[in-house]
């Protein structure tokens, strides 16, 4: 690619679940290189198979795409919307001498393949019909078109992360491109697409890199020039296993349920399989600045979901207060409680909650942490109490409780640093630890034995409900 040229990428998933997280990987790496040059990244839905494809698993996908912020450009593009333009390239390739009919019928295939097992030969077409005259072919067969693929000679392909590959054309039989139905195949129909899309870099899974082969090979049949290839590695579990469900693969929609936000498993997503030295934490815009298709590596990426909470925590801390609340009411509609949760939410409830959200982010690793530490705000009184926090209140706590209401209720002043100089100084005077406070007091506020500073919890709280909250576990009358 010349400096003047800006690449186009694209990323084309089968819309057959959802947005796996190896599939966002690759949607992220694409979505970087073309960034990052100035480019384009297309969006493409391989619907050909019109029987495992559904309008559900393609809102699935768009949606995980737009929650992970990576946008595409232009509209997305059906690959069943194309068929006919995929068979008008088979049938130019059939004129061109670069593909032929095949007239074996089912049960002729079937011999074909039994003979090669029972030889130990790998299963492939034997080119029965690739110098026949289609004159000779028996009555009533529909044929498929093949592709001619080239006998002698290797294909190679140049990978800018799984460096020269080369395949010997012996080890590729001439693959259908239009079945007798007359539907395109994958193969063929990947090429038209890509081409006539204006694609200049295919960045994909390794499990694509044999079609890569057959793909060039279509490619060059039509004269057409192969786009630059990465055939990125996959992903495994922290054991070495191939990914599985208990590993982390999951759809897209189950992290953000699980309450991590985008920014972080953008940056944990970039660093399965693709490096910037020893960089592990780094922004969406270095990112895009840092990435090069040369920084993809060739062997398998480990998912550790011990990493990516990890992470996530430390973006929580560092998100600006506002942008933290927005992010939390963007994940309660898809959490269990949540939309009740967020019903509750109002004006007021918004400021409170950016009050509170230094101690709560401090102590939170996921936004599910934050909503679970956060429901002392919503809860109505008296406060159901956990048990733990019930221990709390025995009549020692309850005692301490007495004491510390009234200085409380004086003080002219209802900010953290005030309150605490008030208990601090009780528990002085008194020659208690000031834990013998803070633990009823966090009990009374909260109902719970943890939460975020006991102070900024009064502090945010306000004076009147915190102080009806302490006078609730106090003796009445």
């Amino acid at each position: 690619m010349s400096s003047a040229e800006s690449p186009v990428t694209r990323f084309a998933p089968s819309p057959t679940g959802f947005l796996h997280i190896g599939g966002a990987r690759t949607a992220l790496f694409n979505w970087a290189y073309a960034k990052g040059h100035k480019g384009k990244m297309l969006l493409r839905i391989e619907d050909t198979d019109r029987e495992r494809s559904n309008p559900a698993a393609v809102d699935a996908i768009l949606d995980g795409l737009k929650w992970l912020g990576l946008n595409w450009d232009g509209e997305a593009i059906s690959q069943y919307s194309r068929m006919q333009r995929h068979a008008e390239v088979a049938n130019e390739l059939l004129k061109a001498g670069n593909a032929y009919y095949c007239y074996c019928t089912p049960a002729e295939l079937t011999a074909m393949r039994e003979k090669a097992e029972a030889e130990k030969r790998p299963i492939r077409y034997d080119g029965t019909w690739r110098d026949r005259d289609p004159s000779t072919a028996p009555a009533g067969v529909k044929p498929v078109i093949r592709f001619r693929s080239p006998q002698e000679g290797e294909t190679v392909i140049n990978d800018r992360a799984q460096g020269r590959v080369v395949i010997p054309n012996k080890d590729l039989d001439d693959l259908i491109i239009l079945r007798s139905d007359g539907n395109p195949t994958y193969n063929l129909s990947v090429v038209v697409d890509d081409h006539d899309m204006g694609v200049t870099h295919i960045i994909r899974g390794v499990d694509h890199l044999t079609n890569a082969a057959r793909q060039s090979q279509i490619y060059l049949a039509m004269g057409w020039a192969v786009p630059d290839m990465t055939h990125v590695p996959l992903i495994h579990g922290p054991d070495g296993a191939k990914l599985s469900k208990r590993h982390g693969a999951l759809g897209v929609e189950a992290y953000r349920a699980m309450g991590y936000v985008p920014a972080a498993l953008r940056n944990y997503l970039a660093r399965l399989g693709w490096s910037h030295g020893d960089d592990e934490i780094f922004s969406t815009e270095q990112l895009v600045e840092w990435f090069e298709l040369e920084g993809v590596n060739n062997s398998p990426a480990r998912f550790d979901f011990a990493k990516l909470e990890n992470l996530n925590g430390h973006y929580i801390r560092h998100m600006a207060d506002v942008d933290l609340l927005n992010a939390f009411m963007g994940f309660l509609p898809f959490v269990e409680g949540g939309p009740e949760l967020l019903g509750k939410i109002d004006d007021a409830m918004q400021a409170k909650l950016v009050k509170a959200m230094p101690g709560l982010k401090e102590r939170a690793k996921t936004l599910v942490e934050l909503q679970t530490s956060s429901q002392y705000l919503f809860a109505h009184r008296p406060l159901p109490l956990d048990e733990k926090a019930k221990g709390l209140l025995n009549d020692e706590g309850k005692a301490a409780l007495q004491a510390l209401h009234p200085l409380l209720a004086a003080s002219n002043e209802w900010t953290a640093p005030a309150l605490e100089a008030i208990v601090k100084a009780h528990a002085e005077a008194t020659g208690i630890k000031l834990g013998k406070f803070a633990q009823p007091l966090r009990a009374s506020l909260t109902g719970t034995s943890t939460s975020p500073g006991i102070f900024d919890v009064l502090e945010v709280l306000g004076r009147e409900e915190a102080l009806g909250r302490i006078a609730d576990q106090l003796p009445q009358g």
